[in-house]
C-alpha cells in the first residue's frame, strides 16, 4: 500500500489551534529558558524551547497524542502501529496507553537502549528491524493489515504536523508576555514534522519570524531539497549520532510546507553537536540528545547573524543513553 500524504491536503492553522485544546492538561507547557551570559556572548536575546522536558522526553508526544485523539472508536479498536527510532515510539506508546488502546512499534535493532526500554515500559509491543536492510514502513503496513490497526506516522500526517505546531504557538505566546517577538526560530529537522508544524503556526502567530531548519552533516536532505526545489535522498551509507534525525528523505507533506515557509537550512557537524550538548548542560542545566541539540548547535556556530535579534532554538528531545552522553560531556572536541 502506498502512502499518499498529499491526498488529503495540507494542514492549516485551525488544526494547530484544535491540537492546543486536545493537548490541554496532557502535554507539558515547556517554558522558554534564557541565560544572561549566553545573551551577552551571542549579542542577542537568546532562548531555548526545552522539549526534553516534555512528556516522554521529546516533542513527539504532542503529535502522537493529537493523532490518536482524532481517531474514531472504530479506528482505535485494532490499536495503533508506528515506526520510530525512539522518540516517536515513546510518544505513541504513551498516548495509546492514555487512550486505553494497544500499540505496536517497529524500532531499529540499534536504537538507543533508553528509548527501547522506555517504549516498552509505556506499554508498547516492540518489533525490531534492521534499519539498513529492511523497510520499516512495509513492516508497519503488514502489521496494520493483520491487526486492522491505525497507522501513526512519525511526521507525514496532518494530525502529527498540527500537534507539533503547538510548539510554535507556545513560543509566540511566551515571547509576547515578555513584550518580544522572535526574529529567528531554529528547529531540528529529520522528517520535518516539528519544523513544518512550527513554521505553520508562526506564519499565523508571528509572520515576521524567519524559521530555519537545522540538520546534521550527512543527513541534510531538507537543506539540499530546499536548494534543489525537490525532495532528495540522503546517501544510504551515511551515519550519524543523531538517531532521531536519521530519516532518509523529507516527508511529502512536510517538505511542501517547508518549501513554502522556511527561510532556509543550516548544517552542523558532530563536533558542533557535542559542543551544543555541553553548552546546554553547563548553561541551562538540561540534558539534550544529539538530534535534539542541532538547532542550538547552529545558533552557537554563528551560521546566522543574530546580533541584536530575538532568537529561539528548539531543543527537541533528551533521550540519550548515559554512556554516550557521558562520553560527549567529557570530550574536549
Amino acid at each position: 500500500m502506498t502512502h499518499d500524504a498529499l491526498a488529503d491536503g495540507l494542514p492549516d492553522i485551525s488544526l494547530v489551534k484544535d491540537a492546543v485544546q486536545r493537548l490541554q492538561g496532557h502535554a507539558v507547557r515547556t517554558r522558554l529558558l534564557e541565560s544572561a551570559l549566553l545573551n551577552e556572548r551571542l549579542g542577542c536575546r537568546f532562548f531555548i524551547k526545552p522539549e526534553m522536558l516534555q512528556r516522554t522526553g521529546s516533542f513527539k508526544f504532542r503529535g502522537a497524542y493529537t493523532r490518536i485523539s482524532r481517531l474514531t472508536d472504530t479506528e482505535r479498536a485494532g490499536g495503533v502501529v508506528a515506526f520510530s527510532s525512539g522518540n516517536h515510539a515513546q510518544g505513541v506508546a504513551a498516548a495509546a496507553t492514555m487512550h486505553g488502546i494497544a500499540s505496536t512499534i517497529i524500532m531499529p535493532e540499534d536504537a538507543p537502549s533508553i528509548k527501547v526500554e522506555n517504549t516498552r515500559a509505556l506499554g508498547a509491543t516492540i518489533v525490531p528491524y534492521n534499519r539498513f536492510t529492511e523497510d520499516r514502513e512495509q513492516i508497519a503496513e503488514t502489521i496494520c493489515a493483520e491487526k486492522k490497526a491505525a497507522m501513526v506516522r512519525p511526521y507525514d500526517d496532518k494530525d502529527i504536523i498540527s500537534g507539533q505546531g503547538t510548539v510554535g504557538l507556545e513560543i509566540a505566546e511566551d515571547l509576547e508576555i515578555l513584550g518580544l517577538s522572535a526574529d529567528i526560530v531554529i528547529a531540528p529537522c529529520g522528517g520535518g514534522g516539528l519544523i513544518s508544524g512550527t513554521a505553520l503556526a508562526l506564519s499565523d502567530a508571528s509572520p515576521t519570524t524567519k524559521v530555519w531548519a537545522a540538520e546534521p552533516e550527512g543527513f541534510d536532505d531538507t537543506v539540499l531539497s530546499l536548494v534543489k526545489g525537490k525532495r532528495v535522498i540522503n546517501d544510504p551509507n551515511a551515519r550519524t549520532i543523531c538517531d532521531a534525525l536519521a530519516s532518509p528523505t523529507p516527508g511529502i507533506l512536510t517538505f511542501e510546507l517547508n518549501r513554502q515557509l522556511l527561510a532556509g537550512g543550516l548544517v552542523v557537524s558532530e563536533t558542533d553537536i557535542g559542543k551544543a550538548m555541553r553548552e546546554a548542560f553547563r548553561t541551562f542545566k538540561v540534558v539534550v540528545e544529539p538530534g535534539g541539540s542541532v538547532a542550538l548547535a547552529a545558533a552557537l556556530t554563528g551560521k546566522l547573524d543574530v546580533a541584536g535579534k530575538t532568537v529561539v532554538a528548539i531543543c527537541s528531545g533528551g533521550n540519550v543513553d548515559a554512556d554516550l552522553y557521558a562520553k560527549i560531556l567529557n570530550s574536549s572536541d
